[in-house]
C-alpha cells in the first residue's frame, strides 16, 4: 500500500472516530465527559492530524492537535477531582 492510501485510511478512521463520538453524545448514548467520548476525540483528532501533516494542511493539523489537547486535559482534570 502506498503512503497516500495509508494516510487516506488513517484520515478516514480519524473522521469516523470523531463522528461516532459526536453521534453518541448527540443521541445520549455517551456523556460528554465520559472517558469513551474523550478517547474517541483523542484518537480521531490524532489520526486526522497525522493525515493533515502528511498532506501539509497545517491549519487543520493545528485544530486537531488542540482538539486532542482539550480531550487530554478533560481526562486529566477529572482524574485530579475523582475521589
Amino acid at each position: 500500500m502506498n503512503n497516500h492510501v495509508c494516510f487516506d485510511v488513517i484520515g478516514w478512521a480519524g473522521a469516523i472516530a470523531l463522528l461516532v463520538a459526536y453521534a453518541m453524545v448527540s443521541s445520549r448514548k455517551l456523556e460528554g465527559n465520559s472517558n469513551v467520548f474523550q478517547f474517541l476525540n483523542i484518537s480521531g483528532s490524532l489520526l486526522l492530524a497525522a493525515n493533515t501533516i502528511f498532506y501539509g494542511s497545517y491549519p487543520s493539523t493545528f485544530v486537531n492537535l488542540i482538539w486532542a489537547g482539550i480531550a487530554i486535559f478533560s481526562i486529566a482534570a477529572r482524574k485530579r477531582v475523582a475521589p
